[in-house]
């Protein structure tokens, strides 16, 4: 029985910026016995893009008090091809050893959405997916953070095993948001305050929340201050490059 735990749903801990896809070993390299003709490149932006498209839900990201660079990241998608959740970033585009290697501190916040649902089948109709919650917005925004962290004086080849461990504590943390490990804080979403779950580490920060619109949220980041944040639909991908 297929069943995904409402805390883990994705299970994508990295969220990081699309990418074009890997070439189709059918079709490159071309032999000469086979001509086709060139397919014109399709931007990734063009093709990310599309994909925030397809969901049958409202998108959000920081609202028009962030003047900075805006970006899409990744979307997940279900088995039938649903469109699950997904990233949109702000600021600088973080990288896992940004601090270390420049010395300078990123600047980031990152606003995931989390498609609410109820108690569903599965695509293949052979299980049952549990509902998705904030703590599924919790999860994601927790994980996600750490796959953009790296201790200091860390070596490479220790950091999948820390990966691995505070990964598994960022899930126990999503499914305890009344624990002591979180406080309380209101932000405007759509211009009315809501409230957030919230916790900082020496990683950055972490939130998470719902929204009147049938989506949850959740966001973290670093080098920004949470408690300035705002957040809006988006009516524009446009502004996300």
């Amino acid at each position: 029985m297929e069943t995904t735990s409402s805390s883990r749903v994705g299970a994508q801990t990295a969220e990081a910026p699309a990418d074009a896809p890997a070439p189709d070993p059918q079709t490159s390299p071309q032999t000469p016995t086979q001509p086709q003709e060139a397919a014109a490149p399709v931007p990734s932006a063009r093709r990310t893009a599309e994909k925030f498209l397809a969901a049958d839900f409202p998108w959000y990201g920081l609202d028009g008090a962030f003047t900075g660079p805006r970006w899409l990241m990744q979307v997940a998608s279900a088995a039938d091809g649903t469109v699950e959740h997904g990233s949109t970033g702000h600021g600088d585009e973080p990288s896992a050893r940004g601090e270390i290697a420049t010395g300078e501190k990123e600047r980031f916040a990152v606003v995931i959405t989390v498609a609410s649902n109820p108690l569903r089948r599965s695509g293949d109709g052979t299980g049952v997916l549990e509902a998705t919650s904030v703590s599924s917005a919790a999860w994601l925004a927790g994980s996600a953070l750490l796959a953009y962290s790296w201790p200091g004086q860390m070596d490479h080849s220790l950091r999948d095993d820390w990966l691995d461990q505070q990964t598994e504590a960022a899930w126990e943390l999503a499914d305890d948001l009344d624990g002591e490990d979180w406080s309380t804080l209101s932000l405007p979403v759509d211009g009315e305050p809501t409230p957030f779950h919230y916790r900082e580490s020496e990683f950055g920060w972490v939130l998470a929340g719902s929204t009147g619109s049938g989506v949850h949220l959740g966001a973290y980041g670093r080098g920004m201050s949470a408690y300035g944040l705002g957040f809006s639909v988006i009516t524009d991908l446009g502004a996300y490059e």
